[in-house]
């Protein structure tokens, strides 16, 4: 009775072990984020511009009425907050109104906010490759006066020097988390 119930009890092990090793997730492995847009300058960037250095990707457009200012706004007191680490992290706007965000405009508007942003544009397929690489949403929605609106994803996309997510910055949650958040980024 004995070894019937030491081999049970190994078996059982084993399954465990072996449905563990199926079931648990595997570490975090880089995603291949490839893209390409253009600088308000019209210079080209590509993502293997970002190898081997930490970022951060915010999607929005420059007709945002609150949330893409806000976030901005926030984000550029967030880099000054943290000192000399933010040098070290590379923080994107892209836009995901390639329709009306000429590159003009887009220069235009970046100058309220912090002068490390890089802000990025692109045609509407550059657009669309740019945030499915991040699996970000984002939609044209009309609005009552014959114009539209975007609906997006509205958290920051942190990804570590070596490619892999850390997580997202979402700018509702407390200023401390946000502030931890972006120095383990620039320490990646």
């Amino acid at each position: 009775m004995k070894r019937r119930t030491l081999i049970a009890l190994f078996m059982g092990t084993a399954a465990a072990g072996v449905l563990t090793a199926v079931l648990a997730p595997r570490q975090d492995q880089p995603k291949q984020r490839a893209f390409t847009l253009q600088t308000v300058d019209g210079d080209p960037f590509r993502s293997a511009d970002l190898a081997g250095k930490p970022y951060l990707v915010f999607f929005g457009f420059t007709h945002c009425p609150d949330v893409c200012p806000t976030a901005l706004f926030e984000l550029s007191a967030l880099l000054k907050d943290i000192g000399p680490a933010a040098d070290r992290i590379t923080p994107l706007f892209v836009s995901i109104d390639p329709e009306r965000d000429t590159a003009d405009l887009l220069k235009l508007y970046m100058t309220s906010f912090d002068p490390r942003i890089v802000a990025l544009r692109g045609d509407a397929a550059q657009t669309k490759s740019a945030a499915d690489a991040f699996s970000a949403f984002y939609r044209k929605v009309p609005t009552a006066s014959d114009s539209y609106t975007m609906e997006h994803t509205a958290g920051l996309f942190l990804i570590r020097a070596d490619g892999r997510l850390q997580g997202m910055l979402d700018m509702h949650e407390p200023r401390e988390n946000q502030l931890q958040k972006l120095k383990l980024l620039a320490a990646s």
